[in-house]
């Protein structure tokens, strides 16, 4: 079994490694033997879980600090390997959390108690329904003032100290309430390991009189829990395989979707593998762009129902079978429940389960087993491919822009598209850059991420903060919308005191277009801001930043040049006008679909 931890290099892993050993799949295998003694100022409990952060793969955590959180945060910063970055707010601090578990497989964010534990909670939130496993901890109260009746600061005035905890039990896998040092180490270490085997956000709450305290259990490095892999029953592996086999093979027109869970199921590469051995045509469902390569010969673009990437929904509809791995039909990606596809012609593979048609159904099957037992045994069948391949007509390039004539959404992403490469990554804010950032076509190993299942107006800033950070060698190209922007603009500050060289086009067409196009009303318009104004003050003369304010193609043209050129070591930041109306065509056409979705009337009585 491979033992290295998350994209740590095994050479790299401390040779105490106790939680962790591979993150990124879930698993922990190493036994360690010899375990060395830690002197008295690393074996407190601050130093216990820095190590543990760094052990399973974090390097950077992103923190706003606090009273309660203080003690901690120095103990982060001594840590070898562990780089503290300060937020502007816990949002973002949980965003750039999120951000970072997306390229690394993990993430990690320090708050303090409620003031800080409520602000961050709908990142947290947002991280737990996309599956990202975020450590997110908390600087609590100390461990005196548990069960007093005291009241206490940062808190709604009751001397129930459980309130954070019992929001933060909705939206994380696991809860650890560490307020004494005898159950600290094995809190925590479960608390660490059910996130990496769950994929899903976790709650840390540590009383800020215990982190510099010394206790035996942190003096050497124990052998943690085991995080057993995730295995297949064999007997149900083998029925779902006879099944699907059986169902593929006699279809005539058969193709692949990919859904957003392969990404938690780790099985990208057992779906290509698929792919490369079945000769279907492939295709991704939006919120999986980025996890199958788009240079695959047989990928014919993104299905999203009415507004699918051009002539791939007329080949996912009229296949008579299609097989879809990790889905997830919400009104969003079902374009208001409005996709013409049949039950009895799905096989929905999910992480642990396989159901073909309307039955049978297997249980304990893992997506990666599955499809890779699969690939040995369908007949290559490139029908509905070659029937794609002959009335796919490429879409023609957007009309150039006259002289002085107002810049156009569409050729504005004519030349993002060409910045594209290996060493870039493209976030898409919630908004209209969803629709226009789905038809760029990425580049072999061109990162890709965007928040479609929960949707949160204001991510990319600090996601792009922290996908930014982990992903060093990416130049990470970033397209907000301005009414995304205003939520979360301050930690720009904190890109250029990381140094980092982000582009971030800022697509200023005065308003919250997405919503206009579910349901237009005064509140959709907002204040305009000189954003490359924002942007200089932010700056200060401090960093290395670079701003311009673009309205013609022949200023973003030069723009981008400046910007891939000479500012190539930069943050830069292109703010793009455009007129308010001037959206892409899938936006209106699942604006007014999400929008008959939403004012459907009640069910009779």
């Amino acid at each position: 079994m491979d033992t290295t931890i998350g994209p740590v290099e095994p050479s790299t892993i401390p040779s105490t490694a106790a939680i962790g050993t591979l993150p990124h799949n879930g698993f922990v295998s190493t036994l360690q033997t010899s375990l060395p003694l830690c002197n008295a100022a690393d074996s407190t409990l601050g130093r216990h879980l820095a190590r543990r952060l760094v052990q399973i793969g974090v390097s950077d955590v992103f923190s706003v600090p606090g009273d309660f959180n203080l003690t901690l945060l120095d103990h982060l910063l001594a840590e070898p390997g562990l780089n503290l970055i300060g937020c502007c707010n816990e949002l973002n601090a949980g965003y750039a959390a999120d951000g970072f578990a997306r390229s690394r497989g993990v993430g990690a964010c320090v708050v303090t108690f409620t003031v800080g534990g409520l602000s961050v909670i709908n990142a947290i939130a947002g991280a737990y329904s996309e599956n990202l496993p975020v450590i997110c901890i908390v600087g609590g109260p100390n461990s005196n003032d548990y069960g007093t009746n005291r009241i206490l600061h940062h808190t709604i005035g009751l001397p129930d100290f459980s309130q954070e905890l019992r929001c933060f039990q909705t939206v994380t896998c696991c809860q650890a309430v560490v307020n004494n040092l005898e159950d600290a180490h094995e809190l925590i270490d479960n608390a660490i390991s059910t996130a990496l085997k769950e994929s899903k956000p976790v709650y840390i709450s540590v009383s800020c009189n215990l982190p510099a305290i010394p206790h035996p259990t942190f003096s050497r490095e124990p052998v943690p829990f085991s995080i057993s892999p995730r295995l297949s029953n064999q007997m149900g592996l083998e029925a779902a395989v006879e099944a699907a086999t059986e169902f593929l093979n006699k279809a005539v027109k058969p193709v692949l979707v990919a859904g957003p869970k392969l990404r938690v199921a780790k099985a990208s590469d057992a779906f290509v593998e698929l792919a490369d051995a079945c000769g279907y045509p492939v295709a991704v469902m939006p919120s999986a762009k980025g996890l199958v390569p788009e240079n695959h010969p047989h990928f014919i673009g993104t299905y999203w129902g009415a507004v699918s990437t051009t002539f791939c929904a007329e080949i996912v509809e009229s296949a008579n079978a299609y097989l879809f791995a990790g889905p997830i039909f919400n009104d969003y990606s079902s374009v208001g429940y409005s996709l013409l596809l049949k039950r009895e012609k799905a096989i929905i593979v999910q992480p642990e389960r396989v159901v073909i048609g309307n039955g049978p159904a297997f249980g304990c099957v893992t997506m990666k087993d599955f499809l890779r037992a699969l690939s040995k045994r369908l007949k290559r069948n490139a029908t509905a491919y070659d029937n794609y391949h002959r009335i796919y007509v490429p879409e023609g390039h957007p009309l150039k822009c006259e002289p002085n004539e107002p810049l156009k959404v569409n050729v504005l992403f004519h030349h993002i598209q060409k910045m594209l490469s290996s060493d870039s990554a493209v976030i898409a804010e919630t908004g209209d850059s969803w629709f226009n950032c789905q038809k760029l076509k990425l580049p072999e190993g061109c990162g890709y991420e965007f928040q479609m299942q929960y949707g949160s107006i204001g991510w990319a800033v600090g996601a792009t903060l922290g996908y930014a950070q982990a992903a060093r060698n990416k130049r990470v190209i970033a397209c907000i919308g301005d009414g995304s922007f205003q939520v979360t603009a301050q930690d720009v500050s904190t890109m250029l005191r990381c140094k980092q060289r982000t582009i971030i086009f800022l697509i200023n067409n005065g308003g919250y277009t997405i919503e206009v196009e579910i349901h237009d009303g005064p509140y959709n318009v907002i204040k305009n801001w000189n954003y490359t104004g924002v942007v200089d003050a932010i700056h200060n003369g401090e960093g290395k930043c670079w701003t311009a304010k673009v309205r013609y193609e022949e200023e973003l043209i030069e723009a981008i040049d400046t910007a891939m050129g000479a500012k190539s070591d930069c943050l830069c930041f292109i703010e793009v006008i455009v007129h308010k109306d001037d959206t892409s065509k899938e936006l209106l056409e699942w604006g007014s679909r999400v929008s008959a979705a939403n004012s459907r009337p009640p069910n009779p009585q």
